[in-house]
């Protein structure tokens, strides 16, 4: 009866965190829209082609530079009997170290970061993003580990991507070459200062506090298959844009970044539930209760594929007035945009997945991780060169691009659930058939949609196909666990 409590304690902890993930993914949608605008209209294909690639790898050696802490933060908390705060300060001077000596670099070799060779010189102070970044990660999941998505939700659905968004408006007319990238930088520090405000409030300083470097050392040394392994699976999202760069020009790229940052908002939902797995899983981990932990899995990667299958026919459908609504001249990358939806919606069950391999089997989940980028980098170089050989153009390559990614997340999936239903004991399947079910209405009045006008597609098209493929979703596919990610109070009220 007590682990019964524990594990309904735990997954009205999940679903609080998933509603104010949903909350957030609302917020992250409305802030993103008018930067696509903005970077679309103003800036152009070419300057957006530029500053993805400069993202690529500011965005992967901030990501390895903080060690993992995104969800190894947790395991040292639970670990550990000393100041929590403590604990999170040892990631946070480790990232600051490593973050700082890797923006150094490449304010010294920015060849990397611009492999144009064309950018300015404020272009090169984007370096600064690097501990900016890492150090947000490090603060985010130290929230989290209390529970806390409210603050992610502040970070990065409302001040990141606002800030962006208003300033790379305002710097087009002041600094025109480099705005996007300085926009870039502000945003990641104004994320930073939303989360240290909160976090000093809840962990306060540290006490006693002497850094070991010999203690520091073990702790890179242990951090190192999972920073990897983040690395990796981050880098699935961005080595297409980086090989895409190599076949295609920078104008491909910019369309195609474009389509990316439409399909990023639905990963976003199950990446913010990465946090608030991890306290949940270590201590049934540590209570040694696995099937409590197969259920959370299957409970949760389900919440996220069933938002994320809505989503996807939302944006999906009417994709070309979706492109169309950042420039005509990205409509080009719709049949990119369907791929990429899809593949974050394949995703989910490898991510959900890996929050628990993380912990009981990292080393082999690195193995995979690195298996699959490997497959994507192949898989996408031999389809750009196929639809070279068949003479299609540009919009082609992207897509291409976009196929290889989802191919490449599916194998992972099926192979990351195969492996952890095989340690736990119990199958981690996250597919119902109530997706199917759902998609058809859904799918059958968003083609309808496209018939209107393309404003009228936008305004009303979006909100119907979300609404049908709520109502079916809702009546054949939730059970009383699915529908608590959507009750306000379950047994108790809720810490604000």
């Amino acid at each position: 009866m007590a682990a019964e409590g524990t594990n309904q304690g735990d997954i009205e902890a999940l679903a609080k965190g998933g509603r104010t993930n949903v909350f957030g993914f609302l917020l992250r949608l409305a802030a993103r829209l008018p930067f696509l605008f903005i970077a679309g209209r103003l800036y152009g294909a070419d300057a957006l082609g530029r500053f993805a690639s400069a993202l690529v790898v500011v965005e992967l050696v901030a990501l390895i530079c903080s060690l993992g802490e995104k969800r190894g933060l947790a395991q040292r908390l639970t670990d550990r009997d000393d100041d929590p705060a403590n604990v999170v300060f040892d990631g946070l001077l480790l990232a600051l170290i490593f973050s700082g000596l890797a923006a150094v670099f490449f304010w010294f070799v920015p060849a990397p970061l611009f492999p144009a060779g064309e950018y300015d010189y404020l272009d090169k102070f984007i370096v600064l993003a690097i501990p900016g970044y890492a150090l947000t990660e490090i603060v985010l999941a130290a929230q989290a580990y209390r529970y806390d998505i409210a603050t992610t939700v502040r970070a990065r659905a409302v001040v990141e991507p606002w800030s962006i968004s208003i300033l790379a408006g305002v710097f087009f007319y002041w600094i025109p070459g480099s705005g996007l990238e300085m926009a870039y930088l502000a945003s990641i520090y104004a994320g930073l200062l939303t989360g240290l405000w909160t976090f000093l409030r809840t962990y306060g300083l540290p006490t006693a506090w002497k850094p070991d470097p010999l203690a520091m050392a073990r702790q890179t040394w242990r951090a190192l298959p999972l920073a990897t392994a983040d690395a990796v699976e981050w880098g699935t999202r961005r080595v297409d844009i980086f090989i895409l760069g190599l076949f295609a020009a920078p104008a491909a790229v910019g369309v195609y970044y474009i389509a990316q940052q439409v399909a990023s908002l639905p990963q976003k939902l199950k990446t913010s539930f990465e946090p608030i797995l991890g306290p949940v899983i270590t201590r049934n981990l540590k209570e040694g209760n696995k099937k409590a932990i197969a259920e959370q899995l299957c409970l949760v990667g389900f919440w996220i594929i069933a938002a994320q299958a809505g989503i996807a026919l939302a944006l999906g459908v009417p994709g070309e007035a979706v492109m169309g609504l950042v420039g005509p001249n990205f409509v080009g990358g719709t049949g990119a945009l369907a791929f990429l939806l899809a593949a974050e919606v394949i995703a989910a069950t490898a991510v959900v997945s890996e929050a628990a391999l993380v912990y009981v089997a990292r080393v082999r989940n690195l193995w995979i991780s690195i298996a699959t980028i490997a497959f994507q980098g192949a898989l996408t170089v031999g389809l750009i060169l196929l639809v070279e050989s068949l003479g299609y153009g540009e919009p082609y390559k992207a897509a291409a691009a976009a196929l290889a990614l989802a191919i490449a997340l599916g194998t992972a999936s099926l192979v990351k659930a195969w492996l952890i239903s095989r340690i736990l004991g119990h199958t981690v399947n996250n597919w119902r058939w109530a997706l199917v079910w759902a998609s058809g209405p859904a799918i059958v009045v968003g083609f309808a949609a496209t018939q209107l006008p393309e404003w009228a597609e936008l305004i009303f098209g979006i909100p119907a196909i979300l609404f049908v493929y709520g109502w079916v979703i809702w009546h054949k596919g939730f059970g009383p666990e699915e529908r608590m990610l959507f009750k306000k109070s379950m047994g108790g009220p809720e810490e604000g």
